[in-house]
């Protein structure tokens, strides 16, 4: 699992404190703002080499929201923390967040705890209490973002019913306060060399005991995340198809062109004949 830590406005460029730290319990990695600072400047500009856009569909979850969330989305691929990146970049570099990772990658890369990853063991008992009680942690305080890709494995964005790890159910229904947020993305290409990196956050769900009450168990509280992120992929699925990036909005802009030799001798043709000059490939087939 993986995710991407935004930063709150007061940090300072060191470590900053652990605001979740108790006694005689784990504590929360303590985030850089230095580094997080440095990956906000470093995650779109590698995202704009590889993709043509960045784009999202709907109502983005408002920043100013008080409460602590619970931002779970499907897992297509490797790029997912990178579309997380530009998000939080984007629209949320006030909240403060984290996100598990398995344990085994955070030993080869420890820098990734001052962006707020902690390790966990996703196959053992041991983890999965301390995905709970760390997941507690970041949802008892408000403001804070809990990013999981609750598929636990790389799925592909067309699997249908869509299937969750339990741990993120079993969180849900002991997060008093909080709320949930599905998050669905694709990477599909349309006219251009380069794909595209989609975003869809699905209907907020309430979180905590009196909700759970009302829904019964962790099982029942599964089958409710599932649909909710089912729902927020397949929306998603549709408007990837049609192809109408006027349905999105656009958060980063790619480097489109179709060859560098071609877009040259295009854009020569373009001032030639007075036309604005446009490197995308659609452009050129008109």
């Amino acid at each position: 699992m993986a995710a991407w830590a935004g930063s709150r406005r007061n940090q300072g460029s060191a470590a900053v404190d652990n605001p979740n730290r108790q006694p005689g319990r784990e504590a929360l990695p303590q985030t850089s703002a230095r580094f997080i600072r440095l990956f906000a400047w470093y995650a779109p500009r590698f995202v704009r080499k590889d993709f043509n856009a960045v784009r999202v569909l709907g109502e983005v979850p408002d920043a100013a929201d008080p409460r602590a969330w619970l931002v779970y989305l499907n897992h297509p691929s490797w790029w997912d923390p990178m579309a997380l990146a530009v998000l939080v970049g984007r629209h949320y570099r006030g909240r403060t967040g984290y996100g598990p990772i398995d344990a085994q990658g955070l030993e080869k890369y420890r820098f990734l705890e001052k962006l707020g990853f902690f390790g966990i063991d996703p196959e053992s008992s041991v983890g999965a209490k301390r995905f709970l009680q760390l997941g507690r942690a970041v949802l008892g305080t408000p403001g804070q973002t809990l990013w999981v890709t609750a598929q636990g494995g790389f799925t592909d964005p067309r699997e249908r019913p869509v299937r969750l790890r339990p741990g993120v159910a079993h969180l849900a229904r002991r997060a008093k306060g909080a709320v949930a947020y599905p998050l669905a993305l694709e990477y599909p290409f349309w006219e251009e060399k380069q794909p595209e990196m989609l975003l869809c956050f699905g209907e907020p769900v309430v979180l905590g005991a009196a909700a759970g009450r009302a829904l019964g168990g962790a099982a029942q509280w599964n089958v409710r995340l599932e649909r909710g992120l089912e729902a927020a992929m397949d929306r998603l699925a549709a408007a990837s198809a049609a192809r109408d990036a006027a349905a999105f909005t656009t958060l980063l802009d790619g480097r489109r062109g179709v060859n560098p030799v071609y877009d040259l001798w295009r854009r020569g043709r373009a001032a030639l004949w007075g036309e604005r000059f446009d490197p995308g490939h659609g452009e050129a087939l008109r």
